[in-house]
């Protein structure tokens, strides 16, 4: 029997190189179109936090619809749902009328709830000792989808005669159908690891909390993509509607961050076997430690946005991925979608209140306050590295 032309881990690449432009699109888009639909400018980032409100509100939805259904029919259905959220954006933004613009924003963010499922699905295809370099090269697909994302927004943003950026949302729409197309050839069904002789049975969620590796595996996800979200939610409207730099300028900033978010995969897998969780996650949080420093010290030219984005994607790279793959060693088979939706639930809850308070912290404080007020949450990060449980494990439980 010859081999697929691609591979699970290869195919789930490419679907989340099209599937994730929905996220990207938005926090391209969500707040500039947003200071020009919302009826406040208090108002003109929650296109974007509605993304995110979705997306935690879809993450438990999510995981039991896979364990029902299958990974290949709930991921197919829901990029096809997506693409139907995106023609709603399309239409608010067309019709001038904020609340379907916010309505298929709030589709595509529950659609990335069962996107943020490739990477677990990824690593039920490889051994145990690859499960970082899987990930690591499914996040690669998220590269793809920053060049992807930006061109089409761009090429297609007069699609719609008169209305800009609407045609960008049409655009969106079709790359999830292309997503969807490739999701369908996966294997039906992820394969299920043979029990082990005397392996436990599931364990009771309250048993599975109380795993020191488990802790701190939600908590640096949390952070990631809590600090990172709170931070580049704000940076379109810091940079394009406070500070005045032109669209080009702004797209260019978020663009560079997006960049800095997954191009590090190419490496971070590999680092990750060498260094192991805790050396990765410490890295992580200093680099997005640094980011602060520079929006708190620095300027509002683009060098320094552009420079503080950076450390933050990067930062926020090695944090995710360490905090992932630690994640897989505190659960056994049988229980990875209990223990999955659990962390997907408390990481993109607080990615959604992040996202939901940052206009309100950029107009309230500014830039820089903004920033500061996310020091005390990588102080907490570096105190459970440093001084917390001893030993995490590198491998799964037995």
């Amino acid at each position: 029997m010859r081999s697929p032309l691609l591979s699970p881990v290869h195919r789930l690449a490419l679907a989340l190189a099209l599937a994730a432009c929905g996220t990207i699109t938005v926090v391209l888009l969500g707040g500039i179109l947003g200071v020009a639909l919302a009826p406040t400018p208090m108002l003109s980032t929650l296109p974007p936090a509605l993304a995110v409100v979705g997306l935690a509100a879809a993450t438990i939805p999510a995981a039991l619809a896979m364990q029902r259904w299958g990974r290949r029919r709930a991921m197919t259905a829901a990029a096809l749902g997506a693409s139907v959220a995106a023609l709603l954006g399309a239409w608010g933004v067309a019709s001038g009328q904020f609340e379907w613009l916010c309505v298929g924003c709030l589709g595509v963010g529950m659609h990335n709830a069962f996107v943020q499922q490739y990477r677990y699905a990824a690593m039920e295809w490889v051994a145990p000792a690859a499960a970082g370099r899987a990930v690591s090269t499914v996040m690669l697909g998220t590269l793809g989808a920053v060049f992807i994302a930006r061109q089409s927004a761009l090429w297609s943003t007069h699609w719609w005669p008169g209305h800009a950026y609407a045609g960008s949302f049409v655009a969106l729409a079709g790359l999830f159908l292309g997503a969807a197309g490739l999701l369908a050839g996966l294997p039906p069904a992820s394969p299920e690891p043979i029990p082990l002789a005397g392996e436990r049975p599931p364990r009771p969620l309250r048993e599975l909390a109380a795993q020191p590796a488990l802790r701190v595996a939600v908590l640096g996800s949390t952070v990631a993509w809590g600090v990172m979200s709170f931070i580049m939610t704000a940076t379109p409207v810091s940079m394009y509607s406070i500070d005045g730099h032109d669209f080009a300028a702004t797209t260019g900033v978020l663009q560079a961050h997006l960049l800095a978010m997954y191009v590090p995969a190419l490496f971070t897998g590999h680092a990750l076997d060498w260094l192991g969780p805790r050396k990765m996650m410490l890295a992580g949080s200093a680099a997005m430690a640094i980011c602060i420093a520079i929006a708190a010290t620095g300027g509002h030219r683009v060098l320094h946005y552009t420079g503080s984005l950076l450390l933050l994607g990067v930062g926020w790279n090695w944090l995710f991925v360490a905090s992932t793959t630690l994640l897989s060693t505190a659960y056994l088979p049988a229980e990875r979608f209990r223990v999955q939706a659990l962390n997907e639930f408390v990481t993109f809850g607080t990615q959604a209140v992040a996202s939901l308070l940052a206009a309100t912290a950029l107009f309230g404080l500014g830039w820089v306050g903004l920033n500061l007020l996310m020091l005390p949450v990588l102080v907490l990060m570096f105190g459970v590295l440093l001084w917390g449980p001893v030993d995490l494990p590198r491998g799964p439980p037995r």
